[in-house]
């Protein structure tokens, strides 16, 4: 499983050092790139409950392997593509399958161990998850240089096969789990499932994704589009909520008695969070030093380290230490503290910043996030119990992507607003500010085809100041986010974690 998690780690973090290379060889428009980041997160996202809730009738590891055969078609679809529509395809289905694993891992360390011991094993998936966070930007960067030349960022996809396959030779030989249901017919197992509830989950995340995705981008906030889309997701999430809570099914999607008390809200509350503000770190500070330091993707890739460095390291340690102690609130209450912390530092991130002190800016946010993760995640166990523990984790994973997806939406909304605010003051690129504003990744290749002397010098200029002082915003709406998080936390109660294991897909003797 932590080869499956550095799969998922080197996928996450090697698109975006590259996506701005991709954009110009595939000759993609500025909406066309923001699919490709986008339509990953997507797909990702809406399927993780409807996979969690069949494993628990057809068993968590004929889903792993699905999941994990997704994942590796989707990486040989989109390392082949020779346009827009066959990466938009291949990412689609790459993002299915990680959905899944992502989930899946998560859910079967709960079918394994104690509560009291998986901060150890979270350790472990922490570690690998670091690996894969520190060298993806890298990696990328590499590949990204290279061009064309030797597949260039086409390995960003193919690194994934070799993975797979072992992965899926040593999970079926390893991980031999108990059957679900055993004696049961196929048809039954095939009734038993909430399919209804599946439904209304995935239809409304998908239509509150998609146009908080292409709020002001592809169409306006104020499209009806727009609107429309996001009312119906809306609709339809409170009727998956009624759904569930009136017992339409037997053996509903998610059990709703893992929302029942405060500890649980306030946890759920602050994974969202977290998500939006890890994922608008993740893709918008490679491109503030392309674009504001003229780095190239290798360096912009090294230049994410003191994040992508602390997060992992910071998160093996902090689950012994809440396995060895017994309490959670401490690193839940520091994660937040440092976080809002951090990002209020990084307001002074400036086009000029130099290298001591931006690698000093960004050490906190990640030492500060790196500390919530195992602590949100004991939280929101502990508060559902060893019997509902399975649907505690598949939730976790589910609510945390889908604030990552919401998070790059509204890091970009956010953007696109200051961004086209700061150049309309400014005579030289007036005309051309609302273009420039659309698209953050294919800025960069624009400011760095510019000649630094005479008038387009100046014209780069106004653009990398209005570039980070458009993030500045940015980064202080996550730091008020992240503030409004500490505030619910005082909500969390101290529970206990000394329960005995209770599952039914545990190991066979």
């Amino acid at each position: 499983m932590c080869l499956l998690t550095l799969a998922n780690a080197l996928d996450a973090t090697t698109i975006g050092v590259a996506l701005p290379v991709i954009s110009t060889d595939l000759h993609l428009e500025a909406l066309q790139a923001f699919w490709v980041g986008t339509s990953f997160l997507l797909s990702s996202t809406v399927w993780q409950p409807t996979l969690s809730s069949l494993s628990h009738t057809f068993g968590r590891l004929p889903l792993l392997l699905l999941s994990l055969a997704l994942f590796a078609i989707g990486s040989i679809i989109a390392a082949l593509c020779q346009n827009f529509e066959a990466l938009l395809a291949g990412r689609t289905i790459q993002g299915l399958g990680a959905g899944g694993l992502r989930g899946l891992t998560e859910v079967i360390l709960t079918d394994l161990v104690p509560l009291r011991k998986r901060g150890t094993y979270y350790g472990y998936m922490a570690g690998t998850w670091a690996v894969g966070s520190v060298c993806g930007p890298l990696i990328g960067g590499v590949f990204a240089e290279l061009g064309d030349r030797a597949g260039g960022w086409r390995w960003i996809f193919w690194i994934n096969i070799p993975i797979a396959v072992l992965a899926s030779v040593l999970l079926p030989w390893l991980l031999r789990l108990k059957e679900p249901m055993k004696g049961i017919s196929f048809s039954m197992k095939i009734k038993s499932v909430d399919w209804i509830g599946a439904m209304l989950l995935t239809g409304s995340t998908t239509a509150i994704l998609i146009p908080a995705s292409w709020g002001g981008i592809q169409y306006p906030w104020t499209s009806y589009r727009t609107l429309v889309s996001l009312l119906m997701g809306l609709l339809g999430f409170a009727g998956w909520v009624v759904w569930e809570v009136c017992g339409g099914h037997a053996n509903p999607l998610v059990k709703m008695s893992i929302f029942n008390n405060w500890t649980a809200a306030t946890s759920y509350f602050g994974i969202f969070v977290q998500g939006i503000v890890l994922w608008c770190l993740v893709f918008y500070l490679p491109l503030y030093y392309e674009a504001c330091h003229a780095y190239s993707p290798l360096k912009a890739g090294i230049a994410t380290l003191p994040e992508t460095l602390t997060v992992a390291p910071v998160a093996f340690a902090a689950g012994i230490a809440i396995s060895r102690v017994g309490k959670y609130r401490w690193s839940i209450w520091t994660g937040w503290l440092v976080t809002v912390i951090g990002l209020g530092l990084m307001w002074f991130l400036n086009e000029d910043t130099k290298v001591p002190i931006w690698i000093a800016l960004n050490l906190m946010p990640g030492i500060g996030i790196g500390l919530l993760f195992p602590g949100l995640e004991y939280a929101t166990q502990a508060a559902a119990g060893q019997k509902d523990v399975a649907h505690a984790a598949a939730m976790y994973n589910f609510i945390r992507s889908f604030g990552q997806g919401i998070g790059v939406a509204v890091g970009g909304s956010i953007f696109q607003g200051q961004f086209e605010k700061a150049l309309v003051e400014h005579p030289e690129v007036r005309e051309v500010a609302v273009q420039f504003a659309r698209d953050a990744a294919a800025l960069v290749h624009v400011l760095k085809q510019m000649s630094r002397s005479g008038e387009s010098a100046v014209v780069a200029r106004i653009l990398e100041k209005a570039y980070a002082d458009s993030l500045k915003v940015v980064w202080a709406i996550m730091a008020g986010l992240s503030a409004l998080a500490l505030l619910s936390t005082f909500l969390t109660k101290e529970l206990g974690l000394d329960e005995e294991l209770d599952s039914k897909q545990g190991l066979k003797k």
